[in-house]
């Protein structure tokens, strides 16, 4: 259990922190360039960590099933997830769709019930669910000042929400294989799907649509500029080899040993450690009420824990 819960929090930690890695890229890279690239990368180190181990799938694997299984947690969890995601910060505020997208834990529980792959959540879980969840608005709104209720981004970080909960279901059907062939396998169908944004970022119409986010640009002179910076190989580095490959395959494997809820909740703690890292590193203001928020959302993952014997 303790290394699910290490595995768990160094994911915490990582995610936290790529919005650094993220921002910087923008300068240079469309949300789905980069959305792209990080992936490729992820998949081209799962393939040759894959290799260099000689990782192989069980010797029943391999059929039609299998296939839906990787295209789910392909679509779900990387195409959908991120697309939703993005398009989301596009239409309503970021601390709009960090509140919305937190309440994942909640949706990851009933439809883990739903489905019987969990108990019935407990009072205790829906407690710890308020507490942490107002300790994430306290620290995106920073309070409620920033609030602007934005129907159409707002959805799209509910679809967001959903898209994960779905990746999260699908993680507990992975248990015979080794998480490193398993997100290989997703991440290449994941690239696939994405196939279509890119030929449409390509043509005029996409490349202006939503301030540029979907614009892909293969101009030699714009390509050889931003690919000459070594800061865009250590963003898109960090955000291939440890956000994305890194990271989903210890997800998994902590989802595995911990269980898909009781894993989720780690996700509450995104935010403030988002915060805790721009205060300590990029000098950032922290105010008495994110740091307010940030102690009640790790008192709501701790009482969403709470495990009745």
């Amino acid at each position: 259990m303790i290394r699910g819960i290490l595995l768990a929090a160094f994911c915490v930690l990582v995610w936290g922190v790529t919005f650094v890695n993220t921002k910087a890229l923008l300068a240079d890279f469309s949300a789905l360039e980069i959305q792209v690239l990080r992936f490729a990368v992820a998949y081209a180190v799962l393939l040759g960590v894959e290799k260099a181990l000689k990782i192989q799938p069980p010797p029943e694997a391999g059929g039609k099933k299998d296939t839906r299984l990787f295209l789910g947690l392909g679509f779900w969890g990387v195409a959908a997830y991120q697309l939703l995601e993005n398009c989301a910060i596009h239409y309503t505020n970021a601390s709009n769709v960090s509140i919305l997208v937190g309440t994942n834990p909640v949706a990851t529980a009933l439809l883990a019930w739903a489905a019987g792959q969990a108990r019935r959540p407990r009072a205790l879980f829906f407690l710890g669910f308020l507490v942490a969840i107002t300790g994430v608005a306290m620290v995106s709104w920073d309070g409620l000042a920033a609030f602007q209720f934005r129907p159409a981004g707002d959805l799209m970080a509910v679809g967001a929400m959903l898209s994960w909960g779905c990746y999260s279901l699908l993680v507990g059907r992975t248990r015979r294989y080794s998480q490193i062939y398993v997100m290989r396998r997703a991440f290449f169908w994941a690239l696939v799907l994405m196939v279509p944004f890119v030929l449409f970022g390509l043509t005029p119409y996409g490349r202006a649509a939503m301030s540029g986010s979907f614009a892909v640009t293969l101009a030699p002179d714009v390509n050889a500029a931003r690919f000459a910076r070594l800061m865009n190989y250590v963003n898109l580095g960090f955000l291939g080899l440890f956000a994305s490959a890194g990271c989903f395959v210890f997800w998994n494997q902590a989802c595995v040993r911990l269980g898909v809820v009781r894993c989720t909740i780690g996700i509450y703690l995104i935010p403030a450690v988002t915060v805790l890292f721009a205060f300590a590193f990029l000098g950032e203001r922290l105010t008495a009420v994110s740091a307010t928020g940030a102690l009640l959302t790790l008192v709501g993952v701790v009482l969403s824990d709470v495990r009745r014997d």
